[in-house]
């Protein structure tokens, strides 16, 4: 039962960052999706319904003490995989992709809610490890326990989420009390060996699990004009959002107004490349605004995981902290061209109904922890 008195504990700043993270998203989308539809209001109605939605999820899960999540870790995990393996058999394909399944009224794309549920079941796993992930055999387990989700998602293809799951593993192992020298080595020994894996498939025909147009999009990271197609091929996304925010100056050319949004000649710019709306339409000094908002979102998520009253809810708040740090620094680096377009939206901005209802649940959990930092007194 839920204790009125746990409201006490709420973290005002945490939810008016969000609120008004959310707040300026709308606004911005209106503006990046007024010319792809008829009606120019379309994608902003879908994605406040996409918003009331997720703030009914995420009151639900507020509700529901987070420590008797952990009951029922096997039932979560398992719906995980069979989630993902149901986008394989019944899933629905765009854009090269099989990722989606067409419930009729919604597409429903498990990936994005397989990340909130690796945190929650990983959470589990991790808290009755603590402090025993000193060496590389201690390790194995939390791999193999993210390997099978993470494996399923990238067949689908999809690089971009299975690489959030890496991240979210490395950050949980962290507060694990796993070896930091052992995570280090991982990390750096994974660079070097994608690093070689990739100069021995272009030079002697190695074969690596990537589609072709996954290693044209890594391959234009250092030259987008270098695409063989004088940068109207796999370069082409990342030429034009340069040409976006690079335009915007100091204050932005303002709202309808970005010739690269206006004009279409900015793909994904209501969803994958909505960053770069801002960066033409808002200008420099707003899109740092944007970032410091998300900064400050991070920054109050951290704080209340260093003030979870145990160790399993500081987990699931640094799996959260994970995700959404990862999205953020992925999505604005391929926007600005330094690193790779990997389709990973920008939490709470990009347009999608999965997307926002699944952030919306990841939410609800670090609001979870925070209320119930500490015992109630009477």
């Amino acid at each position: 039962m839920f204790e009125r008195r746990l409201w006490r504990n709420l973290d005002y700043v945490f939810i008016g960052s969000i609120v008004a993270l959310l707040v300026i998203s709308l606004i911005v989308l209106q503006s990046a999706s007024a010319n792809i539809s008829s009606d120019p209001n379309y994608y902003v109605k879908k994605q406040i319904l996409n918003i009331l939605i997720g703030l009914f999820a995420l009151f639900v899960v507020v509700l529901i003490d987070y420590t008797k999540l952990k009951r029922y870790n096997i039932f979560f995990y398992l719906i995980n995989i069979l989630m993902l393996v149901a986008v394989m058999v019944i899933g629905h394909e765009a854009k090269g992709a099989q990722r989606w399944i067409d419930l009729g009224f919604f597409l429903f794309q498990p990936s994005e809610f397989a990340k909130t549920i690796t945190v929650v079941t990983l959470a589990h796993f991790l808290e009755k490890r603590h402090n025993k992930l000193n060496s590389w055999r201690d390790l194995i387990a939390p791999f193999l326990y993210v390997a099978v989700p993470m494996l399923l998602i990238l067949k689908q293809p999809d690089l971009g989420t299975s690489l959030v799951i890496m991240a979210i593993l490395f950050g949980m192992l962290y507060v694990a009390g796993a070896n930091n020298k052992l995570l280090l080595a991982i990390i750096g020994g994974g660079a070097l060996v994608v690093g070689l894996a990739l100069y021995a498939h272009f030079h002697y025909g190695l074969p690596i699990p990537l589609e072709d147009y996954q290693l044209r999009r890594l391959m234009v990271v250092l030259n987008p004009y270098n695409d063989g197609k004088g940068g109207t091929g796999a370069g082409y996304h990342v030429i034009q959002s340069q040409i976006a925010i690079g335009s915007g100056g100091w204050w932005g050319v303002g709202l309808h107004q970005g010739t690269q949004v206006q004009l279409n000649f900015l793909p994904e710019h209501h969803t994958d490349f909505i960053f770069s709306v801002v960066g033409e339409e808002l200008g420099f000094i707003r899109t740092v605004g944007v970032l410091s908002i998300y900064f400050l979102i991070l920054h109050r998520m951290i704080r209340i995981a260093s003030q979870a009253k145990d160790l399993y809810g500081s987990l699931l708040v640094t799996g959260i902290v994970s995700m959404f740090a990862f999205h953020i620094l992925v999505n604005v680096g391929m926007t600005t061209g330094i690193m790779p377009v990997t389709g990973i939206p920008l939490p709470l901005f990009s347009y999608g109904g999965s997307s926002m209802l699944a952030n919306m649940l990841a939410l609800g959990l670090v609001i979870n922890v925070n209320l119930r930092r500490q015992k109630i007194l009477f």
